[in-house]
């Protein structure tokens, strides 16, 4: 497949409702703030992992459309596929470079056309198990930022009961334990996104219809990822700019710049998407806007 010959950026709303959209480790599990603004925080990380996710369910690991970075599946067995592809191991693999010079390209291009996510973000595609065992890394073509609230959202503690009890001893002495868990009431989220071209033409291979199944899996990150712990969660809209070339027609930011999401006057405490507007700017020329 041609790789895609127009550079993209996009922007992602998306809104949680009585849910934890991103949970901080180092703060007992709340929902990420930003500490001096109080604005909510969803890491690109996380993100990823939704789009991972939505990719493997629809294309169930169909051939070019596996994912490298996932849950119980170690980097290195899939890095030892790409060397038993060529007919290499960690042990041969000095020898038969030196026989073959292009070894170390041929390997980076099987991960690529084998796994959705290397195509899509890149990776480093480096382990130190037994044996060494490179295939190259990869600066990957679609980027994603941190996504902030629009204002900032006040995290909520719940306590719990439940009758689940967890030791013998306990379930002697008590018949319910006492839970707590963290909520942010509403609160939408915006993120910013980049695609080159450029790299995908040089390195990756992304495609045209790998960037359709991207649109896909962002519109539906969050339809086959429902927990009670994420509450209600949806992607309100994804505003895409094209532009006219490879390396593209306008700077990043004029673009960014030109979404405004704004909080209605009637709405004193934000409590749903309608409580918001959105408005786009006027766009330089050579680029298109598109809102799906």
């Amino acid at each position: 497949m041609e790789a895609i010959k127009n550079r993209y950026e996009f922007v992602i709303l998306f809104d949680v409702e009585n849910g934890n959209p991103n949970g901080d480790p180092d703060a007992g599990n709340m929902p990420r703030v930003d500490p001096e603004t109080g604005l909510g925080i969803v890491t690109d990380v996380c993100l990823k992992r939704k789009i991972r996710n939505y990719i493997e369910t629809a294309k169930e690991d169909g051939t070019g459309y596996r994912i490298y970075i996932k849950d119980g599946v170690p980097l290195n067995r899939s890095d030892a596929e790409a060397y038993a592809a060529y007919g290499v191991t960690g042990d041969t693999i000095k020898t038969k470079k030196k026989e073959d010079p292009d070894l170390d390209r041929k390997l980076r291009d099987w991960m690529c056309q084998n796994f959705y996510d290397i195509r899509a973000f890149g990776a480093v595609m480096t382990t130190f198990v037994k044996a060494y065992l490179n295939c190259g890394q990869v600066r990957g073509p679609v980027q994603l930022g941190f996504a902030r609230s629009i204002d900032p959202i006040v995290p909520q503690e719940v306590t719990i009961t439940r009758v689940a009890i967890t030791t013998e001893e306990d379930a002697e002495k008590k018949g319910t334990e006492m839970g707590r868990k963290y909520v942010v009431p509403y609160g939408l989220y915006r993120c910013d996104g980049y695609i080159s071209a450029n790299l995908a033409r040089k390195t990756t291979g992304f495609s045209e219809e790998d960037l359709q199944l991207l649109w896909e899996a962002i519109l539906n990150m969050f339809e086959q990822d429902h927990s009670a712990a994420r509450g209600k969660m949806a992607v309100r809209e994804l505003i895409v700019f094209r532009h006219d070339s490879e390396l593209g027609n306008a700077p990043a930011y004029k673009l960014f710049d030109a979404v405004q999401v704004s909080r209605k006057e009637s709405a004193l405490i934000p409590r749903s998407y309608q409580d918001y507007e959105v408005s786009i700017g006027e766009m330089p020329e050579g680029v298109t806007c598109m809102r799906m």
